[in-house]
Protein backbone atom coordinates (compact mmCIF):
# COMPACT_ATOMS: atom_id res chain seq x y z
CA UNK A 1 0.00 0.00 0.00
CA UNK A 2 0.96 4.12 -0.92
CA UNK A 3 -0.05 6.56 1.71
CA UNK A 4 -0.02 10.42 -0.34
CA UNK A 5 0.98 12.71 2.78
CA UNK A 6 2.26 16.17 3.85
CA UNK A 7 4.24 15.80 6.48
CA UNK A 8 2.65 19.32 7.64
CA UNK A 9 -0.83 17.47 7.68
CA UNK A 10 -1.94 16.29 11.17
CA UNK A 11 -4.26 14.14 9.66
CA UNK A 12 -1.65 12.57 7.40
CA UNK A 13 0.39 11.93 10.52
CA UNK A 14 -2.30 10.30 12.63
CA UNK A 15 -2.58 8.32 9.79
CA UNK A 16 0.72 7.30 9.32
CA UNK A 17 0.75 6.51 13.22
CA UNK A 18 -2.25 4.08 12.83
CA UNK A 19 -0.25 2.43 9.94
CA UNK A 20 2.58 2.25 11.92
CA UNK A 21 0.63 1.20 15.64
CA UNK A 22 -1.02 -1.95 13.37
CA UNK A 23 2.13 -3.01 11.50
CA UNK A 24 0.84 -2.13 8.48
CA UNK A 25 3.33 -2.63 5.29
CA UNK A 26 3.57 0.75 3.50
CA UNK A 27 5.25 3.04 1.17
CA UNK A 28 5.32 6.80 1.75
CA UNK A 29 4.56 9.74 -0.93
CA UNK A 30 5.30 12.79 -0.45
CA UNK A 31 3.27 14.32 -3.26
CA UNK A 32 3.87 18.08 -3.10
CA UNK A 33 7.61 16.96 -3.57
CA UNK A 34 7.22 13.81 -6.10
CA UNK A 35 4.23 15.40 -7.98
CA UNK A 36 1.91 12.55 -9.51
CA UNK A 37 0.83 13.23 -12.76
CA UNK A 38 -2.62 13.57 -14.23
CA UNK A 39 -2.63 10.04 -15.46
CA UNK A 40 -1.55 9.11 -11.76
CA UNK A 41 -4.40 11.28 -10.90
CA UNK A 42 -6.51 9.68 -12.93
CA UNK A 43 -6.33 6.36 -11.88
CA UNK A 44 -6.21 7.03 -7.80
CA UNK A 45 -9.80 8.64 -8.50
CA UNK A 46 -10.83 5.66 -10.14
CA UNK A 47 -9.35 3.79 -7.17
CA UNK A 48 -11.43 6.10 -5.05
CA UNK A 49 -14.19 5.68 -7.58
CA UNK A 50 -14.46 9.39 -7.04
CA UNK A 51 -14.61 12.61 -9.52
CA UNK A 52 -11.59 15.27 -9.18
CA UNK A 53 -13.81 17.56 -7.71
CA UNK A 54 -14.26 15.25 -5.11
CA UNK A 55 -10.78 15.50 -3.64
CA UNK A 56 -10.15 19.19 -4.33
CA UNK A 57 -9.22 20.84 -1.35
CA UNK A 58 -11.21 24.24 -2.35
CA UNK A 59 -10.57 26.15 0.49
CA UNK A 60 -6.68 26.93 -0.37
CA UNK A 61 -5.52 30.20 -1.64
CA UNK A 62 -4.38 28.86 -5.03
CA UNK A 63 -8.33 27.23 -5.72
CA UNK A 64 -9.40 30.76 -4.73
CA UNK A 65 -7.45 32.14 -7.16
CA UNK A 66 -8.31 29.78 -9.90
CA UNK A 67 -11.91 30.39 -8.73
CA UNK A 68 -12.55 26.21 -8.70
CA UNK A 69 -15.73 26.73 -6.89
CA UNK A 70 -16.99 28.35 -10.07
CA UNK A 71 -15.23 25.35 -12.48
CA UNK A 72 -17.99 23.20 -13.90
CA UNK A 73 -18.42 19.77 -12.12
CA UNK A 74 -19.02 17.43 -15.31
CA UNK A 75 -17.25 14.34 -17.74
CA UNK A 76 -16.06 17.80 -20.01
CA UNK A 77 -14.58 19.58 -17.14
CA UNK A 78 -13.17 16.53 -16.07
CA UNK A 79 -9.49 16.75 -17.22
CA UNK A 80 -9.32 20.31 -16.32
CA UNK A 81 -9.54 19.34 -12.61
CA UNK A 82 -7.27 16.46 -13.06
CA UNK A 83 -4.98 19.32 -14.41
CA UNK A 84 -5.31 21.62 -11.66
CA UNK A 85 -4.43 19.05 -9.46
CA UNK A 86 -1.38 17.84 -11.09
CA UNK A 87 -0.70 21.77 -11.46
CA UNK A 88 -1.05 22.70 -8.06
CA UNK A 89 -0.56 19.85 -5.66
CA UNK A 90 -1.14 21.34 -2.46
CA UNK A 91 -4.91 21.00 -3.94
CA UNK A 92 -5.03 17.31 -3.46
CA UNK A 93 -7.19 15.92 0.03
CA UNK A 94 -4.97 14.37 2.39
CA UNK A 95 -3.94 11.57 2.95
CA UNK A 96 -5.10 8.90 0.20
CA UNK A 97 -3.75 5.08 0.75
CA UNK A 98 -3.99 2.98 -2.23
CA UNK A 99 -4.98 -0.33 -0.52
CA UNK A 100 -3.66 -4.04 -1.51
CA UNK A 101 -7.43 -4.72 -3.00
CA UNK A 102 -6.51 -2.18 -6.30
CA UNK A 103 -9.02 0.20 -4.61
CA UNK A 104 -8.23 3.27 -2.25
CA UNK A 105 -9.43 5.41 0.45
CA UNK A 106 -8.98 9.60 1.63
CA UNK A 107 -7.99 8.63 5.07
CA UNK A 108 -8.79 11.33 7.03
CA UNK A 109 -10.36 9.46 9.80
CA UNK A 110 -9.20 6.59 11.61
CA UNK A 111 -12.34 4.73 10.24
CA UNK A 112 -10.83 5.37 6.96
CA UNK A 113 -7.52 4.04 8.26
CA UNK A 114 -8.74 0.98 9.13
CA UNK A 115 -10.74 0.10 6.38
CA UNK A 116 -7.83 0.84 3.79
CA UNK A 117 -5.63 -2.31 6.31
CA UNK A 118 -8.91 -4.58 6.00
CA UNK A 119 -8.72 -4.60 2.28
Amino acid sequence: MEIWINPACSKCRSALTLLDAEGADYTVRRYLEDVPSPDEIRAVLKRLGLEPWDITRTQEAVAKELGLKEWPRDEANRDRWVEALAEHPKLIQRPIITAEDGTAVVARSEEAVRDALSR
